[in-house]
């Protein structure tokens, strides 16, 4: 069962994995407190306040109601969107920007917290950067609602998406092959040398000098090691490309 599937109510006798999820929860909602897996004072008293606020029962223990209320956000992003016309590439933007309405971000420490986990099978902790889930995660729901196979190999690592893209013949180096030819849902990737790359996020938009992107991992100021997903605006600079759509 997945850890956003409810299993019966949870409270001071649940073990501590259901509780630091509450406590996780509570936090990404705005009720702060101590993510320690113990059903306190503190945190009954937390469950309390955001009952309240969603017009609940304020029992302090969390029942399906409440369960259900507090996982809503990572709910709402998975829903299905409609296919219509879109192709694979349109449909991961429209599944990029429906995750960055729920504004999806660590809590409890470096690269940790239930979104993390969504993106990275399970995993979290400093050593798992979230970037390339976040993307690989957008386009697998694309792709299953579209009924095709990924474009590339998905993965956690921005190295082996390059890899893979290059197998394919889906990548394209730097910006004067970019432009003009970087289609919404294709991926970018920071390059650091000609064999590294540390970070990547799906392209919203691109014109000839600017590409809108909606990124995992990252923050306002755009750093490799952020904290959320949020929408920016990039220039061409060190980015290389895989192509999502093509035409052969």
């Amino acid at each position: 069962m997945s850890e956003w599937e409810f299993d019966g109510e949870i409270a001071a006798d649940s073990s501590a994995r259901r509780v630091r999820l509450v406590q996780e929860w509570l936090c990404l909602h705005g009720i702060n407190l101590m993510i320690d897996g113990d059903y306190g004072p503190a945190t009954t008293e937390a469950v309390r306040e955001f009952q309240r606020q969603g017009s609940l029962k304020a029992t302090g223990k969390v029942n399906r109601t409440t369960f259900e209320a507090l996982v809503g956000p990572l709910d709402r992003a998975l829903q299905g969107i409609s296919t219509g016309t879109r192709t694979l590439g349109e449909l991961g933007v429209a599944y990029a920007r429906q995750h960055l309405a729920q504004s999806p971000r660590e809590i409890g420490g470096q690269n940790r917290g239930p979104w993390v986990r969504l993106y990275m099978n399970g995993n979290e902790g400093p050593e798992w950067p979230w970037c390339a889930g976040f993307v690989c995660f957008v386009l697998r729901q694309a792709a299953k609602a579209l009924d095709l196979p990924m474009p590339i190999r998905s993965s956690f690592s921005c190295d082996s998406l390059a890899a893979s893209a290059k197998e394919k013949g889906r990548f394209l180096f730097g910006s004067d092959q970019g432009r003009g030819r970087v289609a919404p849902g294709a991926l970018f990737l920071s390059r650091r040398t000609s064999t590294d790359w540390t970070h990547t996020g799906i392209v919203v938009s691109a014109d000839v000098e600017t590409l809108e992107t909606i990124e995992g991992n990252t923050n306002d100021a755009g750093d490799r090691e952020g904290y959320e997903v949020c929408r920016r605006i990039r220039g061409y600079e060190d980015k290389d490309f895989v192509l999502t759509d093509t035409t052969g």
